[in-house]
């Protein structure tokens, strides 16, 4: 009895192993490639990851203004963490947060990314608390902070340009994607870069560089003359514009308040990321007027000598329509009116030019259309309630009310009569250099021959006498012709129907030498306060921003 138990213990034995060894053979030699991949897979993954984006340039500088380098970014879970006392204590320092901030953080149970200095990733490293990881990335950095933001825009987190030239750009910008392996952490919640298999900054396939129109003295100095508008006249907002009128060059484009792409994540009001230069309408006053005069003196309605008599309104339909004050000038000529900025002037030339013709040059003068600039999300009014043409509203838009338009349209109008008729197309980048070194050179585009060289020449002379004998007189500059207009204009209810009472735009743009311009300068204040107009505003601040453009630039005077 007992050798048969034996024996039945001995085949089981047997049979167990022969089970076993099949078993075995099966997962390591028949179905090993299998298994093998399938916990590689669980180990090591590979991530699709964009190439390393090109940087931005101002214009001869060395120091972009965009650039990609690495960053540490700590990644904290508070489900994983088993000290908390402790780790919110180690943490304190490195986030710039109190403990008990930190804690409440832990409590609500989300992931906790942010990045860190490399000096703070290393004492990471060496405390190595549990739920606590380190990881090193390519993010993008801006050096001059919130110098030119709004024309940089920004990369969100996704590595997307968000707005600006990021966003224009972004498919040049960003370099060809690639994979590059990592390794899991043992729970599977964060994929940390194993050392040796992440892939060097040089190793990623290279975007494009920008290299820019924008003189980085011209644009520091305009945001300069924004912020101490700010300071004397509490303006809301304000924005200036410098550009090459024979090119369309824009050489500084500023807004006020500002914003540092670096921290955008951290704005509560997305609204700071718009530009007004080119996405905000405004309507802008008698700074429109030289626009209306263009016209008439084109379509040889007016000369500049040309005489009307001002009885201080006009009636047009409506309400009449009054200057400035309620001012009555008695007899004028059309330069008078433009020194003055006389309402009932533009509207008598307006009439003149009859509903077609107007609307048409203020189509070809750019103010239906986008300008075309490079940059991302410009806006534009088609002025559909304009151009049905009611008497009214073609007489109040002769001296800019009622029309909606952009400041940066209003700048390449302007140009337009400096650079003798003919409208640029304004542009930002003047070159692309790819990532296998090859360069692409952007040309100046004349959009349109708006009005002729001797219209423009007249024009001018009646933008001279502006600045010489009229409201612009606080824009002279000793030596040298400048051309000018100002506007202080109405702010329209934002349900229409009327205006402010109290509000106002002050605006002035002028461009030096007048006779062989070489630079525009728009300034456009939004509400000033303690100011009435904007010859005691803008204009002042014109004179500021050309004189130190002369010094810097050197110019020769126009006369002794």
């Amino acid at each position: 009895m007992k050798v048969w138990k034996t024996y039945v213990i001995f085949f089981l034995f047997i049979g167990s192993f022969v089970l076993l060894f099949s078993r075995l053979y099966s997962l390591q030699i028949k179905k090993g490639d299998f298994y093998s991949a399938l916990a590689l897979g669980q180990q090591v993954s590979f991530k699709e990851i964009p190439g390393q984006r090109g940087e931005i340039f101002f214009a001869q500088r060395t120091e972009p203004l965009a650039q990609t380098k690495k960053k540490n970014i700590v990644y904290i879970f508070p489900k994983k963490i088993t000290e908390k006392e402790k780790t919110a204590e180690f943490l304190e320092d490195i986030l710039s947060e109190k403990k008990g901030e930190i804690l409440s953080l832990f409590e609500k149970g989300e992931v906790i990314k942010r990045e860190v200095s490399p000096e703070d990733a290393q004492k990471i490293k060496e405390e190595n608390l549990t739920g606590v990881y380190v990881d090193e990335i390519l993010g993008r950095v801006y050096p001059y902070r919130t110098l030119a933001s709004h024309i940089i825009g920004f990369c969100n987190e996704d590595g997307k340009g968000q707005y600006g030239l990021e966003g224009y750009y972004d498919r040049i910008l960003k370099g060809k994607e690639s994979f590059q392996q990592k390794e899991r952490s043992p729970f599977g919640y964060l994929a940390l870069f194993g050392e040796g298999l992440a892939k060097s900054v040089s190793d990623v396939p290279q975007g494009s560089d920008l290299y820019l129109t924008l003189d980085y003295n011209i644009q520091y100095f305009s945001e300069k003359i924004l912020q101490k508008a700010k300071e004397k006249f509490n303006i809301e907002s304000g924005q200036i514009v410098v550009l090459e009128p024979s090119t369309g060059k824009i050489l500084a484009l500023a807004n006020l308040p500002s914003f540092d792409p670096n921290q955008y994540a951290k704005e509560e009001n997305l609204e700071i990321f718009i530009n007004p230069v080119f996405q905000k309408l405004f309507e802008p006053g008698s700074v429109f007027k030289p626009i209306t005069f263009a016209a008439g003196l084109q379509e040889g309605e007016i000369t500049p000598q040309t005489e009307y008599e001002d009885k201080g309104s006009v009636e047009v339909g409506g309400p009449p329509i009054y200057n400035f004050e309620r001012r009555v000038w008695g007899i004028q000529s059309m330069t008078d009116v433009l020194e003055e900025s006389i309402n009932t002037g533009a509207v008598f030339v307006q009439q003149k030019l009859g509903k077609e013709r107007f609307l048409k040059y203020l189509e070809k003068f750019g103010f239906f259309e986008p300008t075309g600039i490079d940059l991302q999300g410009e806006e534009f009014s088609k002025n559909e309630t304009l151009k049905k043409g009611y008497p009214r509203d073609l007489a109040t838009a002769s001296f800019g009310q009622g029309i909606e338009i952009t400041p940066l349209q209003l700048a390449m109008a302007f140009s337009a009569i400096a650079n003798h008729g003919r409208l640029m197309k304004p542009y930002l980048v003047e070159k692309i250099v790819q990532g296998d070194g090859q360069t692409i050179e952007i040309q100046p585009q004349v959009r349109e021959k708006v009005i002729s060289e001797t219209t423009a020449a007249k024009l001018t002379a009646m933008l001279i006498s502006v600045v010489e004998n009229g409201s612009g007189r606080k824009a002279k500059i000793g030596g040298y012709f400048i051309a000018g207009k100002t506007g202080t204009a109405q702010v329209p209810l934002k349900g229409g129907g009327g205006y402010f009472k109290d509000k106002t735009i002050h605006s002035f743009v002028g461009f030096l030498p007048a006779l062989k311009p070489r630079v525009l300068i728009l300034i456009k204040l939004d509400n000033p306060r303690g100011v009435k107009t904007a010859a005691y505003s803008a204009v002042p601040l014109f004179r500021e921003l050309a004189k130190y453009i002369i010094d810097f630039w050197e110019i020769p005077p126009s006369y002794e």
